[in-house]
Protein backbone atom coordinates (compact mmCIF):
# COMPACT_ATOMS: atom_id res chain seq x y z
CA UNK A 1 0.00 0.00 0.00
CA UNK A 2 2.12 2.81 -1.05
CA UNK A 3 -0.32 5.18 -0.07
CA UNK A 4 -3.24 5.01 2.82
CA UNK A 5 -6.95 5.73 1.00
CA UNK A 6 -10.49 6.56 2.88
CA UNK A 7 -11.30 2.97 1.50
CA UNK A 8 -8.56 1.58 3.16
CA UNK A 9 -9.38 -1.20 5.37
CA UNK A 10 -7.94 -0.50 9.07
CA UNK A 11 -6.59 -4.28 9.13
CA UNK A 12 -4.82 -3.71 5.97
CA UNK A 13 -3.30 -0.17 7.03
CA UNK A 14 -2.10 -1.73 10.30
CA UNK A 15 -0.66 -4.69 8.37
CA UNK A 16 1.20 -2.36 5.89
CA UNK A 17 2.08 0.40 8.05
CA UNK A 18 2.11 -0.43 11.82
CA UNK A 19 3.73 2.45 12.61
CA UNK A 20 0.15 4.38 11.94
CA UNK A 21 -1.23 3.26 14.94
CA UNK A 22 -0.29 6.60 17.27
CA UNK A 23 -3.02 8.13 14.79
CA UNK A 24 -6.03 5.96 15.09
CA UNK A 25 -5.24 5.69 19.01
CA UNK A 26 -5.21 9.52 19.05
CA UNK A 27 -8.50 9.71 17.52
CA UNK A 28 -10.26 6.93 20.26
CA UNK A 29 -10.08 3.91 18.31
CA UNK A 30 -8.32 1.80 21.07
CA UNK A 31 -9.53 -1.96 19.99
CA UNK A 32 -6.86 -1.81 17.19
CA UNK A 33 -6.83 -5.68 16.95
CA UNK A 34 -10.60 -6.40 17.23
CA UNK A 35 -11.95 -7.97 14.19
CA UNK A 36 -14.79 -5.43 13.30
CA UNK A 37 -12.26 -2.84 13.77
CA UNK A 38 -9.78 -4.83 11.58
CA UNK A 39 -12.28 -4.95 9.02
CA UNK A 40 -13.55 -1.27 9.23
CA UNK A 41 -12.69 1.02 6.13
CA UNK A 42 -10.71 4.19 7.63
CA UNK A 43 -13.64 6.49 6.44
CA UNK A 44 -16.25 4.20 8.83
CA UNK A 45 -13.65 4.25 11.43
CA UNK A 46 -13.80 8.11 11.06
CA UNK A 47 -17.49 8.39 11.09
CA UNK A 48 -17.94 6.40 13.92
CA UNK A 49 -15.19 8.25 15.99
CA UNK A 50 -16.20 12.08 14.65
CA UNK A 51 -12.80 12.57 12.91
CA UNK A 52 -12.33 14.34 9.51
CA UNK A 53 -11.11 11.72 7.34
CA UNK A 54 -9.04 14.05 5.49
CA UNK A 55 -7.31 15.19 8.08
CA UNK A 56 -6.31 12.00 9.45
CA UNK A 57 -5.61 10.54 5.89
CA UNK A 58 -3.28 13.93 5.64
CA UNK A 59 -1.37 12.88 8.76
CA UNK A 60 -1.06 9.47 8.39
CA UNK A 61 -0.02 9.62 4.68
CA UNK A 62 2.66 12.14 5.49
CA UNK A 63 3.96 9.70 8.14
CA UNK A 64 4.50 7.28 5.85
Amino acid sequence: MAEITRDALIGDILDAHPDVAPFLLEMGMHCLGCPSARGESLEQACMVHGVDVEEILEKMNSAI
